[in-house]
């Protein structure tokens, strides 16, 4: 696999939006923050009880809309996207969850690469004050 040097790897499901509440929740109540290509709504979780560290972990949901393009396309987006946002995670704050919503404009951004998408992903979560810089 390509992208498992790397450690991108498959994530669990506990590490995904999947439940249309959760979506919901988070366009609601969570901060907005865009760019050109890209949209991003971030969500502290509210855990009642302390989480295990793995739960802990940030949560990702992916929106890829028609305008996009054809399905072909919006599912390279929507991989894209995933690796990018693993690529970040370590620089994301625990206990939050995020949705990524791909504007029309993505489309020419996914066409550049996953360098490409990664580098705006990071631009936005940084700007947003939502990711910090790596110590090296």
């Amino acid at each position: 696999m390509p992208g498992a040097e790397r450690g991108a790897g498959r994530r669990g499901r506990r590490q995904r939006l999947s439940r249309s509440a959760d979506f919901d929740r988070v366009y609601r109540e969570g901060r907005s923050h865009a760019n050109r290509h890209l949209v991003v709504y971030s969500f502290p979780r509210g855990d009642e009880e302390p989480a295990p560290p793995a739960e802990a972990d940030p949560r990702l949901g992916v929106s890829v809309g028609r305008k996009v393009g054809g399905a072909v396309e919006r599912n390279r987006v929507k991989r894209l996207l995933r690796e990018a946002f693993w690529e970040t995670a370590e620089e994301l704050p625990a206990g939050h969850d995020f949705v990524i919503v791909a504007r029309p404009a993505a489309a020419e951004l996914a066409e550049r690469g996953e360098q490409a998408v990664e580098e705006s992903l990071r631009e936005l979560l940084r700007g947003a004050g939502l990711a910090e810089e790596k110590a090296a």
